[in-house]
């Protein structure tokens, strides 16, 4: 049974939200201040944290930022209808997703098990594998990435679009299909996730000892992981 966190001050959501996860097999753990809510991700793990904007005491801002400086557990924001700010703001921190209220029950169980699944990638075989691409180690099973030596703090969508773009190096992948298998949704116009992401990737990942870049941007088409 996967663990929550929900951090949302809105009680009468709070409780709907819990049965509803609650049916879907979920065990939930609740929250209704920044403050409490942070503390209770920093002292337990979750699967995943549900993590509402406009919270009192510590904004879902604050509590993020502090989280992501000790920890990398999976984050869904909830934002506002249209307040783009927000979402590009949650990504640049560290979110692994958005979804904006009002929201429809499916689609928030939906982005809940896609977030989950990405977070625990497995090679098809039954064996973990540890894979080498150039001065890069990869280990699934782990989630666990190397770089020049160096641990890699990487957030669950970072680590399975690394792993994407890198089971594909030298290959065009279009932005449609890197939305699809690493965030498991359709690529919707003006939606920034992708471009964020491989934004928050880029500047964790050390620089090349020969100088060469790592990805190159085809525009309007898509990015190549350059061998």
């Amino acid at each position: 049974m996967n663990h929550l966190l929900l951090i949302d001050d809105d009680m009468g959501l709070s409780e709907l939200l819990a049965q509803l996860l609650e049916l879907e097999g979920f065990e939930l753990t609740l929250a209704h201040d920044g403050q409490s809510g942070l503390e209770l991700a920093l002292d337990k793990d979750y699967d995943l944290i549900l993590l509402d904007v406009m919270l009192p005491k510590l904004n879902g801002f604050e509590v993020l930022k502090s989280l992501r400086a000790n920890k990398q557990t999976p984050v869904l924001m909830l934002t506002a209808r249209g307040d783009e700010i927000d979402r590009v703001v949650g990504l640049e921190i560290g979110a692994d997703d958005y979804l904006p209220k009002p929201f429809n029950d499916r689609e928030l169980v939906a982005r809940i098990k896609a977030i989950i699944r990405r977070s625990h990638i497995l090679p098809n075989d039954k064996q973990p594998s540890v894979y080498e691409y150039g001065d890069i180690t990869l280990d699934p099973s782990r989630q666990e990435v190397y770089c020049q030596e160096q641990l890699l703090i990487l957030t669950g969508t970072e680590f399975g679009l690394l792993f994407e773009m890198l089971q594909n190096a030298g290959d065009l992948i279009s932005k449609e299909s890197l939305s699809e298998k690493v965030l498991n949704k359709k690529l919707m116009p003006f939606d920034r996730s992708l471009d964020m992401h491989l934004s928050n990737l880029r500047k964790k990942l050390p620089e090349r000892m020969d100088g060469r870049p790592r990805v190159k941007t085809i525009r309007g088409k898509g990015y190549i992981w350059l061998p």
